[in-house]
Formats: structure tokens, C-alpha cells, sequence
């Protein structure tokens, strides 16, 4: 078996992700693999998708998820995004089904290049979420940071999208809070046993939202597609917008909106929104070592 695969450095509205082709092997990509790449400047990600192949009939690919600690995650919609443009690019289907220890995934990429992830239904109840403790209401769990007379932060929503969420309201600009000192204690508190995502969400307008996450596992992030969904899906059940939501995204890089829809019909939340490839070389899956092909001029297939 030849020690290195293919993989390319892309992202979700900044969301850095490298999408990893381990399609006809039968070993993983390492926590220490992924360790090492994180740890280099020119990979540094916040998930690693790898494409294995697949598992159940009727799916394209398994998708195994990394964080950028090593740690193992159960659903990453920018990375989704990212692995559908890269096996459209590749094979010139638009419409993929994807296994992920989360549940199957459906993707299509439209004709403009954004792209739409149904991400599936999303779970309140507080043992599936999971929560350490039994909250009959998660759309407001007891939780804050600060003075208790006068907390910074508190009262969240808590969900999951396949990974638990925490949603805190706030009413003014998200990047004022310092989300760099509170996301880990709130990450890494008692009531969230798997962890969770932290999200500030300031809601704008029936339809619009701004966010900003601090991800399990990766920290800071320039974009989170979860995160948005939590935060669209969270907003919609405490009365604060309508089922479908521009998320803007305040840290993206560059700049853009997630559009979140909470399906009425059938419960699901389809995420649309763009992709980016940059650039592309081979790895090894064991080590993380790894080597940057020579610059082609545009985008081309991410994943050949």
C-alpha cells in the first residue's frame, strides 16, 4: 500500500479543512497524523474530512471526521461542503450521500457553486444531546459566565446537530465578547459530559442572525456549519426569527452567510452555502508528513 494519499487544503467561508482521499485503503488517518498537521502553519485546519469508501449501499463515500486535536467528530457541515466540491470537480455529479457516524448526509452542488447539506433533524431532548443533567426545557438550560447578580453570558440553548451546541444570546456585536477566555471553560464544563460547540448569536431581524463559535475541539474558527444550524434552529424555537435564516458569519474569512433552513415539512435542516479550493498535495496518513503539488493556475479537481 503506498504510504502517501492525495489531500487538498480548502474551506467553508474560512472554516479550514483539508479533505483527505483514503478511498481503497483500509487504514485511518491518525489523532497524531492530524496532531502534526495542525500544528504546521501551511496545514493547519479545524477538521480533516477523509473520504473512505463506502460502507452502506445507496451511500458515495464514508466520511471520517478529525478535529485539529486529534479528537474524532461526528459532523462538520462547512466540511461537507468542501468534500462535495471537491468529488463534483472530480467525477461532475452534483448530488452525493454521505455516511457519517452522525447519520447518512445528503448534498447537492448548484449551478451558481454554492452548495446545500441536509444536515438532518436536530435533538433537543437532554440525554441525547447529551447533557450531564435533566433540563424538560433545552431551548434555556441554567449556565453562565460571570458575577451570578451580573453574568456575562448565560442561559443557552442547548441542541444537537449530530454534535452538541450550546447557543448564547446576546444583544450587541459578538466579536466584543471574549470568547477566547470563555470558550474553553464552557467547551469543557460539566454539563456537556462529550463537551460541546459554544456559539454567541446576536439576532438581527426575522431573517438574519449574526454568530460567532468557539468549536469543540478546534477553538476559535473562523466558521462553523453546525454551529449556524444550532444557532438558526435555536433561534426559530425561542420565537426570535422564522424557520429560515442568513447566518452571517462574523469571523468568516472572507466574509459571507450561511442559509439555514429549518424544514417544516420533514423536520431537517438543509444548510446552502460556498466552498473553497486552495490548494492540494499528498500526505501520510500515519505520520502526517506531507508535500504541496506545484501551483496550477485555478481551482480544477481538489480531490483528482
Amino acid at each position: 500500500m503506498n504510504s502517501t494519499v492525495e489531500f487538498a487544503k480548502m474551506n467553508g467561508l474560512g472554516n479550514k479543512i483539508l479533505v483527505v482521499d483514503m478511498r481503497g485503503r483500509t487504514d485511518r488517518v491518525t489523532a497524531e497524523a492530524a496532531i502534526a498537521l495542525a500544528a504546521d502553519p501551511q496545514t493547519a485546519f479545524d477538521q480533516i474530512m477523509a473520504i473512505h469508501d463506502p460502507k452502506v449501499h445507496g451511500t458515495d463515500a464514508f466520511i471520517d471526521i478529525l478535529n485539529c486535536d486529534g479528537t474524532k467528530a461526528q459532523a462538520c457541515g462547512n466540511g461537507t461542503r468542501c468534500v462535495v466540491q471537491a468529488l463534483a470537480a472530480e467525477t461532475g455529479n452534483k448530488a452525493f450521500t454521505f455516511q457519517t457516524v452522525a447519520g447518512i448526509l445528503n448534498a447537492i452542488e448548484h449551478e451558481d457553486g454554492t452548495i446545500s447539506v441536509d444536515m438532518g433533524s436536530p435533538v433537543f431532548d437532554w440525554n441525547r444531546i447529551p447533557l450531564a443533567e435533566e433540563f424538560h426545557d433545552t431551548r434555556r438550560i441554567e449556565l453562565q459566565i460571570g458575577p451570578i447578580d451580573d453574568p456575562v453570558l448565560h442561559s443557552p440553548s442547548a441542541m444537537s446537530m449530530g454534535n452538541p451546541h450550546a447557543v448564547f444570546w446576546v444583544d450587541r456585536d459578538v466579536m466584543s465578547y471574549d470568547l477566547a477566555r470563555f470558550g474553553p471553560l464552557l467547551e469543557n464544563h460539566p454539563i456537556f459530559p462529550e463537551r460541546a460547540n459554544i456559539t454567541l448569536a446576536q439576532v438581527t431581524s426575522r431573517t438574519a442572525m449574526t454568530t460567532r463559535t468557539w468549536e469543540r475541539g478546534a477553538g476559535l474558527t473562523f466558521a462553523c456549519g453546525s454551529a449556524a444550524c444550532a444557532a438558526a434552529v435555536s433561534a426559530a424555537r425561542t420565537g426570535r426569527t422564522g424557520r429560515k435564516v442568513d447566518v452571517h458569519v462574523a469571523s468568516a474569512n472572507p466574509p459571507g452567510v450561511l442559509t439555514i433552513d429549518w424544514r417544516e415539512s420533514d423536520d431537517h435542516v438543509v444548510m446552502t452555502g460556498p466552498a473553497e479550493w486552495e490548494w492540494s498535495g499528498t500526505l501520510d496518513p500515519a505520520s502526517g508528513a506531507w508535500q504541496r503539488d506545484a501551483d496550477i493556475a485555478g481551482s480544477g479537481a481538489a480531490v483528482p
